[in-house]
């Protein structure tokens, strides 16, 4: 239904107007940080493209079109390397879309424009192109050096203070990215008081998106480098779990520079660049690997949505053979098992979550 009257803004006005509705939002809770800077940042990004002073509504499908197109073509700074120009990949391009549908949402409710164009614009990131972008997970070589880069730090070249000592630290955000892959949000969000002990399992309370929360058990290793980094923590006043060499809580920047500060150590054969993000879908893609519950992998993750996972599993080289090798209907019969079926070999639960047995861990009561 068309609005009996079109307030005529200008593409800079209706962004500017949409951008304080996304900030009012991140102010009351209702959309997080992270998420309305991207929105904020692409609209920047959209009035460039379409140009300040054209009118909103007189914009079309085709004119839309020419935005997407165009972002698609516009070289992506943090995928550039060696003076290489790197267009966008089709997940920048799929969010970039999605920004500029929620703002032209909002301005057909507004009155903004008579008819939204998004419908009628036919590009997305499929028909825009390319090949696929570079797989994001580690592969478990390249996860196990960043591991144990991460567990035996390198002494370091000069004697340092020991406010200025982040070993620990840097250990532990490694093996939770890794284990846990946890938004980075989530872990520089992350308070000491989110950890607890239940029944002799360590657990780590994750505020996620949407206001949701849930509760993860640490795997033992993890729960023994958080215990020797809290015993080690500096006393501020600070409540945060990972605190810069300042006593302030580390900023989402930070987590990436400490990754790759790790990987500079880690043998050149099984080091390769990866984001906290590329970490995440790490965990998911060898939790899936290793034959973990779909559904357990989406309570880890945070995801409300199986088919989400679809997007975080990545291939492994030579899982196809060994799914061959091992081929189920193949398999030789168990002696005693009915109708001669084949067998599947028995295994105990996998051990997940460690115990802690630290002085000063507490239990749930709740």
């Amino acid at each position: 239904m068309r609005p009996g009257e079109v307030n005529r803004l200008t593409v800079e006005e209706a962004a500017d107007r949409y951008v304080e509705l996304v900030r009012a939002k991140m102010v009351t809770g209702a959309l997080s940080a992270g998420t309305g800077e991207v929105y904020a940042r692409d609209v920047a990004t959209f009035v460039r493209l379409s140009g300040p002073g054209r009118i909103l509504d007189d914009l079309s499908g085709e004119d839309v079109d020419a935005i997407l197109l165009a972002f698609a073509r516009k070289p992506d700074e943090r995928r550039s390397a060696a003076g290489a120009e790197a267009a966008q990949s089709a997940s920048s391009q799929a969010r970039f879309r999605r920004s500029v549908s929620a703002m032209f949402k909002h301005a057909a409710l507004a009155g903004w424009v008579q008819l939204n164009p998004m419908p009628s614009a036919t590009v997305v990131a499929r028909e825009r192109g390319g090949l696929r972008p570079e797989r994001r997970a580690l592969t478990k070589e390249q996860a196990e050096g960043l591991i144990g880069a991460a567990r035996s730090p390198a002494a370091p070249a000069r004697p340092r203070r020991r406010d200025q000592r982040t070993d620990l630290r840097d250990a532990l955000i490694v093996l939770l990215l890794t284990t846990l892959g946890p938004r980075v949000s989530e872990l520089v969000r992350a308070n000491v008081e989110d950890f607890y002990t239940n029944d002799g399992v360590r657990y780590w309370r994750i505020f996620g998106k949407g206001g949701r929360t849930r509760d993860v058990p640490l795997p033992r290793d993890v729960a023994t480098a958080l215990a020797a980094y809290l015993h080690a923590r500096p006393p501020v006043p600070d409540k945060a779990l990972l605190l810069s060499w300042r006593g302030k809580r580390l900023a989402r920047g930070d987590v990436q520079a400490v990754i790759d500060r790790v990987q500079e150590r880690v043998d050149p054969d099984r080091r390769r660049t990866v984001t906290p993000h590329g970490l995440r879908h790490t965990t998911a893609t060898h939790l899936l690997a290793d034959g973990t519950d779909m559904d357990a992998v989406r309570r880890v993750l945070g995801h409300s949505d199986l088919s989400t996972l679809g997007r975080y599993r990545d291939e492994l080289p030579g899982e196809l053979e060994v799914a061959m090798r091992a081929h189920p209907l193949l398999r030789p019969a168990r002696p005693g098992s009915p109708d001669g079926l084949p067998g599947r070999p028995s295994a105990g639960p996998a051990d997940l979550a460690g115990r802690e047995d630290a002085p000063g861990s507490r239990r749930d009561q709740g």
